[in-house]
């Protein structure tokens, strides 16, 4: 039998490899790595610059974990056509390969935005892959003055990062608000006030408008002199390998709830999908790691002749900066008709859930995090509010709100 080719080796990929071998023990399983090294947790490269890790530590999986699951893996190799008809895969260097099932699990990669002299400045990285901080690392002093273009994620956790090591950090952003795909404007300004008390600047709803050297020339009319730029403005989805052979691709790759593409025994995984988000009720990307890990692990089991549905996407986030922990997950549908927030705040901790219709949609939680998986199950599993005792969930996520009955299904007997 041909073997299984995954095309990545991230997150979705690890899993996809582990969902292949719940159901097939013996063919083998060739993976085509991009990068020059196993398998690592990416969120991991912002606490390695801190010093929070190390390179031993910052591995996804064990050390065996390629060779205990029976994989050939191609380091440093690209994959860039696929003949679906004819079941086979083109390398950057000319290797064919053939499969029976494939799945693409081809990420992300950073988006740069034009940007007028940006070809002028010599010390300039993104923030995505190990060798990215690597980089980094090798251009940073105590003297350089840092300034990031983009005030989310990943930018945010690069500030961080840095931060002890560096002069100063300045961050600009022409959103309105740190984190803006995460957090709604109450949970940002509470993040950036935790943010500015350490130090860190911040430029917002402004951003460069062109670079001379050593210099940004803002949009407000602002100068901001650095040594060291890192563009954290966004990132876009791997297509091109479905996109080009006639795939179905929007801004991702189109997957249904087995995480098959539009193509013949063609799958796909992680940061490269657009899947359904069921508490936003549309088909989007959700480049998140919990899901990367869940559709890679279906995406395995599927293609090798098993059955598995992940039919329960939801966007979830769990961050910290600085001792402050934020988790946020779903989707804030307050504002639409039958919809509400619940808020709780003070100088610990600010809480808002967010309704509609009478099931819980999203929550964003700063500073008390505890248990929180209680609230992101009742999302996910769409539980109907007037079932449980929602009024003590509100206060705190229990599991003494729910009926014996659905504890006694949940909890394992719990009663």
């Amino acid at each position: 039998m041909k073997p299984y080719v995954i095309i990545g080796n991230g997150t979705a990929a690890a899993s996809c490899i582990e969902g292949i071998r719940t159901v097939d023990k013996k063919t083998p399983i060739t993976v085509v790595s991009a990068e020059p090294r196993p398998v690592y947790c990416r969120p991991l490269i912002s606490y390695y610059l801190e010093g929070k890790t190390d390179l031993q530590r910052i591995g996804y999986r064990p050390d065996d974990f390629y060779e205990a699951n029976g994989c050939t893996v191609l380091y440093g190799a690209t994959a860039v056509r696929l003949g679906p008809n004819g079941k086979t895969v083109t390398l950057a260097d000319g290797l064919v390969l053939e499969y029976e099932t494939i799945c693409v699990a081809t990420g992300s990669s950073p988006f740069v935005p034009p940007m007028e002299g940006l070809d002028l400045v010599k010390n300039k990285y993104t923030f995505l892959t190990l060798d990215d901080a690597l980089a980094l690392e090798e251009a940073l002093t105590e003297d350089s003055r840092v300034l990031i273009v983009g005030a989310g994620l990943i930018g945010l956790k690069c500030a961080e990062g840095i931060f002890a090591r560096v002069k100063s950090v300045t961050v600009c952003d022409l959103a309105p608000r740190v984190l803006s795909s995460i957090l709604d404007d109450v949970c940002a300004a509470r993040m950036q006030a935790h943010l500015e008390a350490q130090g860190m600047r911040f430029l917002l709803g402004d951003t460069a408008a062109r670079f001379d050297a050593d210099t940004a020339y803002m949009k407000s009319g602002e100068t901001v002199p650095f040594d060291v730029l890192v563009l954290a403005v966004g990132v876009r989805a791997n297509t091109a390998l479905v996109k080009d052979c006639g795939g179905n691709v929007e801004r991702g790759i189109v997957v249904d709830e087995r995480m098959r593409t539009s193509l013949p025994d063609v799958y796909a995984a992680g940061d490269c999908t657009q899947g359904y988000d069921i508490s936003a009720g549309l088909s989007r990307v959700l480049a998140v790691l919990p899901n990367a890990n869940l559709q890679g692990r279906c995406a395995g089991i599927n293609m090798a002749g098993g059955d598995s549905v992940f039919d329960n996407a939801i966007p979830m986030n769990a961050i910290g900066f600085f001792g402050l922990h934020a988790l946020s997950a779903g989707c804030d549908r307050s504002h639409e008709p039958g919809g509400d927030c619940y808020e709780e705040c003070d100088d610990a901790h600010l809480k808002r859930l967010f309704t509609k219709d009478g099931v819980l949609t999203g929550f964003m939680l700063i500073g008390d995090v505890a248990r929180a998986g209680i609230y992101t199950s009742l999302i996910r599993e769409k539980t109907p509010l007037d079932t449980v005792d929602f009024d003590r969930l509100k206060q705190t996520p229990t599991t003494a709100a729910f009926s014996s009955q659905i504890r006694k299904q949940k909890f394992g007997g719990a009663v």
